[in-house]
């Protein structure tokens, strides 16, 4: 009989493995389209940070967590911990960072001519990239911190320690380095969650009153149609919406677990499978919006027809 531990760790190989293929998938569509001027779409540069982000998350997440469900114990060391700690910060707070950027920059898209921050609108896309790779450098930065104060995980019988994954652990961090830290980490995760959520009350607002004005021109065949500004919106609210479902949920327990007076591996298990939700829903939730993929199935069979 296949114990609980197994079963857990296949769950979390079918999760991992699905995450990496379709992020993997997408990121490469949208280095592809970058190449390329006519497949190009404004929005493909802060997709390709996402995709790449949620595939590294997934890969120094996932393989841990897997490696130590099926009682495997390889010895991966201090630099082998401070590395894959580093990375899955760095990435979780790129995907943050790139999730709030394409809801603000889906909000400035479908703002009406009239809004104050329509002047963005022709100079949003040339900041885009500067945004991202500046934002990458800012996160190096700010969890430089982690790869002094981790090291591997000796005993991993002892659960009330307050590991980050069952080989490593995190030394407790002096006042003047882990005030500033825990600060400046939960300040830009705030702005980030706050603008999130602004962008995404803004949209719904102004899809609404589309709603509202589409209900009065019955007559014209495109009011009945949902335009591809809109059906964009649809699907970054679908993303922003469990972007912050996961991200709260998995906040609350990790504190739970760093806080609480009993600590189970079990929970642990949960808090680890959730943290790897939303990188492994977001790229089929992109897929709903991207007629590329849709355009390469029908090419893919029109191929097959005239091949046979």
């Amino acid at each position: 009989m296949i114990s609980e531990d197994a079963l857990f760790g296949i769950l979390l190989t079918i999760q991992t493995g699905v995450g990496f293929l379709g992020n993997s998938l997408l990121f490469a569509l949208y280095m592809y389209a970058l190449t390329v001027p006519r497949k190009k779409k404004p929005t493909d540069g802060i997709l390709a940070h996402l995709t790449l982000a949620n595939a590294l998350t997934l890969v120094f997440r996932g393989l841990p967590n897997i490696i130590n469900a099926f009682g495997m114990r390889p010895e991966i060391g201090d630099a082998g911990c401070k590395t894959v700690l580093y990375i899955q910060r760095v990435t979780r707070s790129i995907s943050l960072y790139t999730t709030s950027l394409q809801s603000t920059f889906q909000a400035v898209t479908i703002a009406a001519s009239g809004c104050k921050c329509v002047w963005l609108k022709n100079k949003i896309s040339s900041l885009l990239q500067p945004s991202l790779f500046l934002c990458w450098i800012i996160n190096m930065v700010i969890y430089s911190v982690i790869i002094l104060k981790t090291v591997a995980n000796r005993n991993t019988t002892d659960v009330l320690s307050g590991y980050y994954s069952p080989f490593c652990k995190v030394n407790s961090y002096d006042l003047q380095v882990g005030v500033p830290f825990l600060s400046t980490v939960c300040i830009q995760d705030f702005l980030f969650l706050s603008l999130m959520a602004c962008n995404s009350i803004y949209m719904v607002s102004v899809l609404y009153r589309h709603h509202q004005t589409a209900q009065h021109i019955r007559s014209s065949v495109c009011s009945s149609r949902i335009s591809p500004e809109h059906r964009a919106t649809h699907v970054i609210l679908l993303l922003v919406c469990t972007f912050i479902f996961f991200y709260l949920t998995n906040s609350f327990l990790t504190a739970y677990l760093q806080f609480g007076n009993k600590r189970t591996w079990q929970l642990e298990n949960v808090n680890n499978f959730i943290s790897s939700c939303y990188p492994t829903i977001c790229p089929f939730i992109l897929i709903k919006n991207e007629n590329r993929v849709s355009r390469l199935n029908f090419i893919n069979k029109r191929t097959r027809t005239f091949s046979s």
